[in-house]
């Protein structure tokens, strides 16, 4: 960790894994996005809510004076201008696919129907499609479906450090427990998307605490850090391709074991991560993770329209997922690697024009007196 108080391989860990759930939603045939790697990667979502709750820790969890209109302000302004730009792209897709349909283009489902119904418009801009049983968690842009949960967690988040320092972290236990033996027993009250967020966003803020705790103690040295480090890589990768019925229940302490480890900064591993690359990928997690869905549907369409062009079925069905398929396993290599780089090039600009102009926004409302009142001149 630097002076300045940022994780830079935990930042960069975001980066990776976010490109790694970009994978998971990228279907081409016999390429890299086909490993067991990738075909479990939806996972990595887990470690999202672990580590944002070990950073909003480490940001307000020992703040003698939060305020709460800040925090607020800030956090809105964090999510959500890019999550509403996203469902505004989504929804002018569903009126080029409304558009195509009407011209005899097939697609699974009718245009503005199911997940894409006008219905869930309202929900998704509120962020309040994760949080109920009457709406698509997965609806427009699926992957916000843990930015809705994140959000309302964040709030939960502000309003319990109004509890003394003490028995704060008695309630953030509470909370993972509660929410890890609902997941496990089942209940027909919350939804399982917020008990999973719930659990990990706690999960974090608990690391947190242990974090500070081991800090006053003398740091292991270089090569102990380094084996540490490549022990915890290992034992996520073998997570992450097994298969096993409790794996969501162990997905939350052990992310939690992986983010203490490299939230020290301390060995080989967490110095590669901290490179150029690494860094800029951690700073675009955000707009990869939001944007890449759209830039997905985009790929899928233009194949779909050149498979009814040329008569080569390019796009084919398989078990009910579309997969890209261009009969040669180096050119569905390149397209996915082509795919991912779009998907970087176009999160390098939403994150210039959308993420920080919300930012600097937010940033703007939040330092400006609450109690200021314009002057009215005679």
């Amino acid at each position: 960790m630097s002076a300045q108080g940022r994780f830079h391989s935990l930042d960069s860990f975001r980066g990776l894994f976010a490109l790694s759930v970009v994978g998971y939603h990228l279907r081409v045939s016999g390429s890299f996005t086909e490993l067991a790697f990738f075909r479990h990667a939806e996972v990595f979502v887990a470690f999202f809510f672990v580590l944002s709750g070990f950073v909003l820790a480490h940001a307000y969890g020992n703040s003698a004076q939060f305020n709460f209109r800040r925090f607020f302000i800030s956090r809105t302004f964090r999510l959500l201008p890019l999550h509403l730009f996203m469902l505004a792209v989504f929804i002018v897709l569903e009126g080029g696919r409304y558009i195509a349909f009407q011209q005899g283009m097939e697609f699974n489902n009718a245009p503005f129907t199911e997940r894409y119904a006008p219905a869930e418009i309202l929900p998704n801009a509120l962020l309040l499609q994760s949080w109920t049983h009457w709406t698509n968690p997965l609806s427009f842009n699926y992957p916000s479906w843990s930015i809705s949960i994140e959000y309302y967690t964040y709030m939960i988040f502000a309003l319990l450090l109004s509890i003394a320092a003490g028995l704060r972290q008695w309630v953030w236990a509470a909370l993972v427990v509660a929410a890890l033996g609902l997941m496990h027993v089942g209940n027909g009250l919350f939804t399982i998307e917020a008990l999973r967020g719930l659990a990990y966003f706690f999960t974090g803020c608990l690391i947190y605490t242990l974090y500070l705790k081991l800090a006053h103690f003398e740091r292991p040295g270089f090569w102990l850090m380094s084996l540490l480090e490549v022990i915890a890589v290992a034992a996520a990768l073998l997570f992450v391709v097994s298969d096993f019925e409790a794996k969501a229940l162990v997905a939350s302490p052990l992310f939690g074991s992986i983010i203490l480890i490299y939230a020290f900064d301390g060995g080989a591993v967490a110095r590669v991560l901290t490179g150029r690359w690494f860094a800029l990928f951690g700073k675009l997690s955000y707009s990869i993770y939001l944007t890449h869905a759209a830039i997905l549907f985009c790929v899928v369409s233009a194949f779909m329209l050149i498979k009814k062009l040329i008569g080569i079925d390019i796009a084919p069905m398989i078990d009910g997922t579309r997969y890209l398929d261009t009969g040669s396993a180096l050119a569905n290599n390149l397209v996915a690697l082509l795919v991912v780089a779009m998907v970087v090039l176009v999160s390098m600009f939403t994150y210039r024009y959308v993420e920080m102009t919300g930012q600097n926004l937010g940033r703007a409302l939040a330092n400006r007196p609450a109690n200021k009142s314009p002057v009215l001149e005679s």
